[in-house]
């Protein structure tokens, strides 16, 4: 009798080694590119409230680092004069403890989604230099102190040139030239000098940008100044930027000695006035049907033209995975996704590897798999 049960347990052992295993684990992102870079996702803030609780089997399964998208940007927490609004903030960061991932705050100082008091003194006028900066810094004293030890890196300063690599003309730069971005990042590594401090904006790849960047942050690290790394937004589209441009800002980037992460990866696959690629918000179009052609669903021939351009950032992100600390999809889902709404509103956008039902798109991850096999 033993020795029949041996046997049957034998037989049993030998039938699940010719039983498919799940591919649960051997098509998640962040298994898969453990060793090569952090897989990253931009929230929202129903997703952090759990009200859309389907993003999190997704975010569990694929990302090891997540990103607000837009709840810890001035004007979402800190609205007005000495209130702050920190549950959707806190949300995320709980989150991304109970993920175990690692955690990006986005972002201190932005030109965009700054109310307008911040610049201003109680008569509506423009503040000066000093008041200002000090305004500032009492704002990242409060945000970056209540998670200090918590949020792992933050986007510390967001999009301060323009493509021609001129800084821009913001009511930051306008109050007080450069000194804000210096005085930014002083302070934030003051709150908190274990978190790791960044620079970011779109169309990085553009060379006159790049340098501009580069330069700033090689003057602040002769300064004293913290920065550790500068992130490439990679908002791209399906034929451009293409990938000898992108990877000409990697090599530089790293060359200046800094961490090189891709922060707001997506691909737009629509059409739009200028073909334009970036993410200046204020570049918006009025509605027209002609530029939003798949309001049902994506062409079989588009959805693999996706599934291509993805795999071949991925190799070049592989090829140069020593310099790439991160890999941040801006999203989580289609649905979800900004290019809804950009820069032509009420789309129907596909820019990401999870459709709007937090589906895999099987060609699109089979493809960025693939670059490891």
């Amino acid at each position: 009798m033993q020795k029949r049960i041996s046997l049957l347990i034998l037989i049993s052992f030998v039938l699940l080694a010719f039983i498919p295993k799940s591919t649960s684990v051997d098509n998640s992102l962040k298994i898969a590119f453990k060793d090569y870079f952090l897989i990253g996702a931009a929230v929202n803030n129903r997703q952090v409230s759990g009200m859309d609780q389907a993003a999190l089997p997704v975010l569990e399964k694929h990302f090891s680092s997540i990103s607000p998208e837009n709840l810890l940007k001035w004007g979402p927490v800190h609205p007005m004069p000495g209130v702050y609004n920190f549950t959707p903030a806190d949300q995320f960061v709980e989150m991304g403890a109970q993920l175990g991932a690692f955690i990006v705050g986005h972002t201190l100082v932005w030109h965009q989604q700054t109310p307008d008091w911040v610049f201003e003194n109680d008569n509506g006028e423009l503040l000066e230099k000093k008041e200002l900066i000090a305004r500032m810094e009492d704002h990242i004293e409060t945000v970056a102190g209540r998670y200090k030890g918590r949020i792992h890196g933050w986007d510390v300063v967001n999009e301060v040139f323009f493509d021609n690599g001129q800084y821009r003309t913001s009511k930051w730069y306008n109050a007080a030239g450069k000194d804000f971005i210096k005085a930014a990042f002083r302070k934030a590594h003051q709150v908190d000098p274990e978190t790791e401090l960044y620079y970011n904006d779109y169309n990085m790849w553009k060379p006159e940008k790049r340098e501009a960047a580069i330069a700033l942050a090689r003057e602040m690290r002769s300064e004293g100044i913290k920065i550790d790394g500068i992130g490439m937004q990679g908002h791209y589209g399906l034929d451009s930027p293409s990938l000898d441009q992108i990877e000409a800002s990697i090599v530089a980037i790293a060359a200046a000695g800094f961490q090189v992460m891709f922060t707001e990866v997506d691909i737009d696959v629509l059409p739009n006035p200028v073909n334009r690629q970036g993410a200046d918000i204020d570049a918006t179009f009025e509605a027209d049907e002609k530029y939003n052609p798949y309001k049902n669903e994506l062409p079989q021939e588009i959805q693999e033209k996706l599934a291509k351009r993805y795999a071949a950032l991925f190799a070049l992100f592989v090829k140069h995975s020593d310099k790439i600390s991160r890999v941040t999809f801006w999203g989580v889902n289609d649905g979800g996704s900004w290019l809804n709404n950009w820069p032509i509103k009420g789309r129907t956008a596909y820019p990401l590897p999870f459709d709007k039902e937090y589906k895999e798109k099987k060609a699109v991850l089979k493809e960025i798999l693939g670059v490891l096999r």
